[in-house]
């Protein structure tokens, strides 16, 4: 039946088309030169145009992305979606704005959002090799940059603005926002504004996996699976951006706020894993009923986190037109986070009696809010030299950024850490003999991470008076607590070339190699406490080394202008890669293993329990990424619009040097697209064919398979008026498939949004 529903849509959407004009569109990247062709930049890139992003639905940045080759996204709800580039995740891959890092604390947990909104940019690039190596620090997996006009650098030429309104039915939630911009007496002005509210999203039934507790207890017999909806998913954002700049012969100079808050639902937290281990860990507390009380503690509990960003940013440009300096970029952005994550009681007095004048629960953590914390200021310069401009373009990049990350409160696991860090970069695009174009970067990254780590000592002291009284025994346990500082430098270099032949009107192929160098993060190195919402209690190494990637990759393309593909390969080696391992020991715990005896599993929990989460720790070794991405397709003229047919697919394999399976790959996938595009209509079919996932790391469970099905018209009509009303329709998950990311760490208490409905009205004028 679902085969079926697939190719009547194909078949039906083919035929609705209306007679319309076909414009030709260039897109350049703004992370070389803007008079470039996309065509002709040798690094493998996708850039998204706004356009496109204006028909979707209100979704997070690894959402918005997902469907392209090479590219997925690690999501905890509807909030937070991380994307990943060739199977690398967890801050290997750079979030920037304008070419600017955004300095949230994404990179301190798996259900911390990317702080981005997608709401009247330019485009999304994502950029890989020479020309990402001025831009990011460390990116092994690539750049995800997206582009808005809030500081415009060319003069309106008249006013305009637009107000919009969405509806989504998956969570019957709405967004409204509005835009205006205008040129005021040689000023440019912008501002934007979006509020959205959407609630708890439906899921299919039984798409949530429990645990085999959880189902022991016939309290339990009704779960979230058997009511259609995903508790906890809601998600609120408020998001405000104004700018103001100049512009003249000499350049341009801009300024420019940004504000957003954010509220979303956590739909899985630690405590949730405690509840597995309250029968074996109980009697450590003292307390036999731990499990049960623990359960009807936290049953009706919010757990949900605010976050509140400002930045201000200052760019420019000056153009110095001289003989060595043709011209420099400057910029600047200064950024305050704070990210808070609380409990809360969803039925009031029910359970607000339990709660009121306690300090902490039974597993030892307080249930006042955590806050995250990040203040970082980023300035630098590029200067682009003028000797051999029409042959080449040569870019030099220096750049300071300074972040404190802090995390305060109930369940912080880690100590401040301050870091700097200076880069400066080279790159160079020139042409060769024989149609060959190369392009070279270089960089020098220094970078100083310090802070300290707080280690918990046991010590116990036993006395005749106590006896055999387990509880006693507690009151004579002294925890010690010692402070150990580091202060760490990394100094590393990075490298980046690309050739590209141009064999002839419709053929060629780049090759390209990078030894990218990527220092330890702040929690890679301090991390030492709880991460609830892993389900872990995690240890960082302050003596680990940075990491580095050598990618070699090669890429045929074609097109001819009705047929159209390319190929590409890629071997990426990681030495020292960092990665998260789940202590053995626990691991076997879990799954109850007889073979353990009493004696060994009293002596396990008197020394490394950690309140039933399991313990892992940050540790390294050399790994292995390789894969291939293909697509091809064919372009139609048809009713004086363009109709492209396409098929893509993507696949990447991920294994240590001693032969186990990396966590947390992408299973390989199918891509289907059928779209069609005319002056005033646009639309997508898209399908998703995602193949399970079986080769696996430790610790992890395969993921079933799943096929996403999307659909998105838009369509633009000219009023009376003069000014244009756009309506966008689009429909996901059409077939209500049950869908997990595999790279998600929570992917079956998690699962994907189903079918969801959803209409946009802008009026643009």
């Amino acid at each position: 039946m679902k085969k079926i529903l697939i190719i009547s849509l194909f078949v039906s959407l083919t035929f609705i088309v209306e007679t319309q004009e076909v414009e030709e569109v260039v897109v350049t990247s703004s992370l070389t030169d803007e008079d470039r062709q996309l065509s002709e930049i040798g690094d493998p890139i996708h850039i998204v145009n706004g356009e496109e992003l204006g028909d979707t639905g209100t979704q997070s940045l690894g959402e918005s992305i997902d469907d392209l080759l090479g590219v997925s996204s690690v999501d905890y709800g509807a909030a937070v979606g991380q994307p990943a580039i060739r199977g690398l995740l967890d801050g290997r891959v750079k979030i920037l704005r304008n070419g600017l890092s955004v300095a949230d604390v994404a990179g301190m947990g798996a259900d911390h959002l990317n702080e981005v909104d997608l709401f009247n940019i330019r485009q999304i690039e994502i950029i890989r090799g020479p020309s990402s190596l001025l831009y990011a620090k460390g990116a092994l997996g690539g750049v995800v940059n997206i582009i808005d006009n809030t500081i415009s650098q060319k003069n309106f030429e008249e006013q305009a603005g637009g107000l919009g309104v969405e509806f989504q039915t998956v969570n019957e939630g709405d967004s409204k926002n509005f835009f205006y911009e205008n040129n005021v007496g040689g000023l440019n002005l912008t501002f934007s504004f979006k509020d959205s509210q959407f609630g708890n999203y439906d899921i299919p039934n039984g798409a949530i996996i429990h645990s085999e507790e959880e189902h022991e207890d016939e309290d339990h017999d009704e779960h979230e699976e058997d009511m259609g909806f995903l508790a906890n998913s809601d998600f609120g954002s408020t998001t405000s951006r104004f700018g103001v700049s100049r512009v003249g012969d000499w350049g341009y100079f801009g300024i420019s706020l940004e504000d957003q808050e954010t509220v979303y639902g956590i739909p899985f937290h630690g405590d949730d894993h405690g509840e597995e281990h309250g029968d074996e860990h109980g009697d450590e507390h003292g307390d036999e009923d731990h499990g049960d009380e623990h359960g009807d503690e936290h049953e009706g509990e919010r757990i949900y986190a605010f976050t509140d960003s400002q930045a201000v940013n200052l760019q420019g440009s000056f153009n110095v037109n001289g003989s060595l300096v043709n011209s420099v970029d400057y910029f600047f952005r200064d950024t305050e986070y704070a990210f808070s994550e609380q409990h809360a009681e969803e039925h009031g007095d029910e359970h607000g009696d339990e709660h009121e004048g306690e300090d902490h629960d039974d597993h030892g953590h307080e249930e006042g809010p955590t806050v995250f914390t990040n203040d970082a200021t980023e300035f630098g310069a590029i200067f682009d030299f003028a000797p051999f401009r029409n042959s080449h373009s040569a870019k030099v990049m220096v750049n300071f950024l300074e972040m404190d990350e802090a995390i305060v409160g109930a369940e912080a696991f880690m100590n401040p850490v301050q870091s700097e860090e200076f880069n400066i970069g080279y790159y160079l695009g020139t042409d060769l003999p024989g149609d060959f174009d190369l392009d070279l970067g270089v960089r020098y990254d220094s970078v100083n991470r310090k802070g300290s780590i707080t280690e918990h000592h046991e010590e116990e002291h036993h006395d005749d008076d106590h006896g055999d009284e387990h509880g006693d025994e507690h009151e004579d346990e002294h925890h010690e607590m010692e402070e150990v500082f580091f202060d760490n430098t990394y100094e590393e270099y990075s490298f980046s070339a690309s050739l590209r032949k141009q064999i002839n009107d419709s053929m060629s192929f780049d090759v390209s190699f990078s030894s990218v160098a990527n220092a330890p993060s702040s929690t890679n190195l301090a991390m030492n406490g709880p991460h609830l919402a892993r389900g872990r209690f995690e240890t960082g190494d302050v003596n680990l080394d940075p990491e580095r990637g050598n990618n070699f990759e090669g890429t045929l393309f074609y097109d001819d202008g009705n047929f159209f593909g390319q190929f590409t390969a890629f071997q990426n080696s990681i030495s020292n890669y960092i990665y998260l391992q789940d202590e053995l020991e626990h691991m076997d715990e879990d799954h109850h293993d007889e073979d353990h005896g009493d004696e060994d599993h009293d002596e396990h929990e008197g020394h490394d329990d950690h309140g039933g989460l399991i313990h892992a720790d940050f540790l390294q070794q050399d790994a292995d990424f390789n894969g291939y991405e293909f697509e091809f397709g064919r372009r139609f003229i048809l009713a004086s619009g363009e109709l492209e047919l396409s098929f893509g697919r993507d696949v990447v394999n991920g294994e240590f040097s001693d032969g186990e399976n990396i966590p947390r790959i992408t299973p390989a996938r199918n891509l289907y697209s059928l779209s069609y595009v005319a002056s005033d209509l646009r639309l997508n079919l898209t399908l998703k064919d995602v193949e399970a996932q079986k080769e696996i790391g430790d610790g992890e469970t395969i993921t079933d398979g799943y096929k996403m099905l999307n659909l998105r018209v838009g369509k633009d009509y000219n009023l009376a008026s003069g000014n244009n009303l756009r309506v966008s329709l689009f429909a996901n998950n059409i077939l209500d498939e049950v869908a997990r990311n595999h790279a998600s760490y929570v992917k079956d208490q998690v699962p994907l949004p189903g079918l969801n409905f959803g209409v946009k009205f802008r009026l643009d004028f």
